[in-house]
């Protein structure tokens, strides 16, 4: 009865608070000066949703997550709505769902469905074998996942390789830091080569960035990935010198005998290899007369909405590109054994849990993206330096994919003339890499800073490793990672 209470309680509060934010965000009519562009005509508070989910999704988990996993869909869409529909009365409904049909048919949905597809197919892809779980086999475990991050995806790389790596750990008493290290390298760090690697830089090629671009970020990748993998060597070394001794030499399969190393699933590489060769092609050929009308300026596809005379357009390209990969991922389900998915306890639990929240966060993100690009220039952050710190400490405590977002554009909005273009705004390379790097980056330095890294420490967790709590492993990335991302402004961002 008293659990019943509390969350009629709670929803009272988030009507009340809907009901405040309308009442609040009502006077934006008298302001909507015809001619400006939707950032100056937006209030400053209609973030406040924004805001809102963000805070949720950082909070909420840690005061009660049996509460939060029963009602995240619920707080998602309520703060939707608490834009929405505010939104609807400064602006009108033709308005509002113009501004909302855009964002989720030219980011959301093309974002979704290449998260589900790696997360699809990665999942029948099962590693086998016996492995001790020495420094010297850790290391090479985190660096392969560093690598396979930027090729399927840290999702993709996390969900393949953690389970093989809490297998050789198993005669361990000292887990923890391997844990997280993986995280640090393989959920976040290693996934910062392309696109396809994280969804912060997806969002960016979504935008104009081309493909191949994030390869410049190849020095960055190096400097910390090599320098992470050293420290966490030395470190695991000196962890296994206290162990048992027994502990050294046995491993998960002695009972059994010892199995070779081997990979079941092999096919779902060629449907990444799939996803990769879509993405790469709708990159090239964007601008080809098939696709892009160069006469009107606009892309080639289906007319959806026309307000305020622009007509949204969902493009031809990402008809094409997006129709790829569901297929993919479809015959991924339907050639791969189930028995494989079994084996790696495949459930649609964490991609539904992402999709749920992301609906939230992009339709509430439409303000923040507006005034940003209109008004960014006024926060003073002009520098790679301060790009590169100020996108990484809000992907590390919100999300770094929407983070990406806001930062690209505010870099949109500085008036560079010459650079890297994007549909946000011409670019400075300086900036954009470091956008670049510190979204992906300090992704790692909270649970909530990636999807990857609540997903990781919840299966360490069901596999009886006791993992820190969010402020325990705040202490784990302050003191390893911080030192780490000094130095890079001093090397790549001065």
């Amino acid at each position: 009865m008293k659990k019943k209470k509390n969350v009629v309680l709670y929803n009272y509060a988030m009507v009340s608070g809907l009901l405040c934010i309308m009442a609040v965000l009502q006077p934006a009519t008298g302001f909507a000066a015809t001619g400006e562009t939707l950032g100056a005509r937006l209030p400053l508070w209609s973030v406040l949703p924004f805001i809102g989910i963000l805070l949720s999704i950082a909070i909420a988990p840690i005061l009660n997550l049996h509460w939060w996993e029963q009602n995240m869909g619920k707080v998602s869409f309520f703060w939707g709505c608490a834009f929405f529909l505010p939104f609807i009365i400064g602006f009108g409904f033709k308005q509002a769902f113009y501004q909302l049909l855009h964002i989720y048919v030219i980011d959301y949905i093309p974002f979704i469905i290449l998260l589900t597809a790696l997360f699809v197919i990665s999942s029948g892809i099962v590693v086998r074998g016996s492995l001790a779980g020495t420094p010297a086999v850790n290391t090479t475990i985190l660096g392969v996942g560093a690598v396979l991050a930027s090729i399927i995806g840290t999702t993709g790389a996390s969900m393949l390789l953690i389970r093989p790596l809490i297998r050789a750990m198993a005669c361990r008493e000292h887990k923890v830091h391997t844990i997280i290290f993986f995280i640090f390298l393989v959920g976040n760090i290693g996934g910062s080569l392309t696109p396809v690697g994280d969804p912060p830089l997806f969002l960016g090629f979504l935008h104009g960035v081309p493909f191949f671009w994030t390869l410049k970020l190849l020095p960055l990748f190096l400097v910390n990935v090599l320098a992470l993998l050293g420290v966490y060597y030395f470190m695991d070394s000196y962890f296994i010198k206290k162990e048992a001794p027994v502990s050294l030499q046995m491993q998960p399969a002695d009972a059994g005998g010892r199995h070779p190393l081997r990979v079941a699933g092999l096919m779902n590489f060629a449907f990444i290899g799939g996803i990769i060769a879509a993405i790469v092609f709708s990159g090239l050929f964007a601008k080809h007369p098939f696709f892009f009308d160069s006469a009107a300026g606009h892309d080639r596809g289906i007319g959806l909405l026309t307000a305020d005379g622009h007509t949204l357009v969902m493009p031809l390209i990402n008809i094409c590109r997006d129709s790829i990969i569901v297929l993919l991922a479809l015959l991924s389900l339907r050639l791969t054994p189930p028995a494989l998915r079994r084996e790696n306890q495949f459930t649609w639990g964490p991609i539904k849990e992402v999709a749920v929240l992301f609906a939230g966060i992009f339709a509430t993100i439409i303000p923040a993206l507006a005034i940003l690009q209109s008004r960014g220039g006024e926060l003073g952050v002009t520098t790679p330096a301060q790009f590169f710190w100020a996108t990484g400490i809000l992907s590390g405590f919100l999300d770094n994919a929407p983070t990406y977002l806001v930062f690209l554009s505010i870099a949109g909005g500085l008036g560079t003339v010459s650079g890297v273009w994007t549909d946000l705004g011409t670019m400075a390379p300086g900036i954009l890499m470091a956008i670049s790097a510190g979204s992906v980056f300090m992704g790692a330095n909270t649970y909530i800073g990636n999807a990857p890294n609540f997903m990781v420490r919840s299966i360490a967790e069901g596999s009886g490793i006791k993992m820190p709590s969010f402020f325990a492993y705040m202490g784990w990335s302050i003191s390893i990672l911080i030192p780490l991302f000094i130095l890079n402004t001093f090397l790549f961002f001065q």
